[in-house]
C-alpha cells in the first residue's frame, strides 16, 4: 500500500492591528475615538488601516491552494507554537514581525508580505500580496530563490538561549551601568556601560545604525 505524502502546511504570522489594539484595551469604538480624539488623533484613519490589512490578509488565504494545511499564528503565540521543518512561512506585517518570527525558525524560509507600503518600508517583507501567488509554490517545493540570514545568539549562565535576527542587547535591565569583560582571542578589556549590542548584518540598518551615528 502506497502512503500519501502530507499536503505542504503554511503558517501565516501575524500581530493584531492598532484597531483591534485600542479596542482591547478601550472596549468600546467610542472609548478608544475619544482617547485618539484627545491626543489629535482620529479612529477613522487607524480603522482604515485595519480595514486595508484585512483585505491583505483575506487575500493571503485566497493564494493558498485549498488542498493544503494552513495555521495562523499572531505574534505573541509564536512561542507556543510548534514549527514543522517543512513549513513555508508567511509574515504578514512590519519588517519586525519577520525578526520576531526568526527567532522560532530552523531554516524554515519565509515570505514577507508587505500589507500596506504606504506604512511599511518592507526591506525584510518586500513582496506585495500579487506576488504571493507566483511565491508560494516554489517557495514550498524548495525551488524558489532565498536569502541566508545570520542570527546573533546569547548563551546566558542559567543556561538560557537567546537568539535574534537583528541584534541583542546585554545591559541592566534598570539605568543601572553595566560592569563587563570583552575577550577576543588573547585579548580582554573591563568596561563600564548602559552595556552592549551585538548586531547582525540584518540589524546593522537599524538599532546599531542609530547609535553609531
Amino acid at each position: 500500500m502506497k502512503l500519501e505524502s502530507k499536503a505542504p502546511r503554511v503558517v501565516v504570522v501575524t500581530r493584531e492591528t492598532d484597531y483591534e489594539l485600542l479596542l482591547a484595551r478601550h472596549a468600546t469604538r467610542g472609548q478608544a475615538a475619544f482617547f485618539l480624539e484627545s491626543r489629535g488623533q482620529s479612529i477613522d484613519v487607524v480603522q482604515q488601516r485595519h480595514d486595508r490589512f484585512h483585505l491583505c490578509l483575506q487575500r493571503v488565504r485566497d493564494t493558498i491552494p485549498v488542498k493544503w494545511r494552513r495555521n495562523f499564528v499572531l505574534r505573541h503565540d509564536l512561542a507556543r507554537f510548534l514549527f514543522e521543518p517543512e513549513d513555508t512561512v508567511i509574515a504578514v506585517g512590519q519588517d519586525g514581525l519577520v525578526a520576531n518570527t526568526a527567532k522560532y525558525l530552523v531554516g524554515q524560509p519565509v515570505i514577507g508580505v508587505n500589507p500596506d507600503a504606504s506604512l511599511y518600508e518592507g526591506v525584510l517583507v518586500p513582496h506585495p500580496v500579487e506576488a504571493l501567488a507566483d511565491l508560494l509554490e516554489p517557495t514550498a517545493r524548495g525551488d524558489a530563490s532565498t536569502e541566508s540570514r545570520t542570527m546573533v545568539e546569547a548563551r546566558l549562565g542559567d543556561g538560557q538561549v537567546l537568539r535574534a535576527l537583528n541584534e541583542l542587547f546585554v545591559g541592566c535591565r534598570t539605568h543601572q551601568s553595566a560592569r563587563y569583560r570583552l575577550h577576543y582571542h588573547e585579548a580582554e578589556e573591563r568596561h563600564s556601560s548602559s552595556g552592549i549590542i551585538v548586531a547582525t548584518g540584518t540589524g546593522s540598518t537599524g538599532w546599531a545604525k542609530s547609535v553609531h551615528r
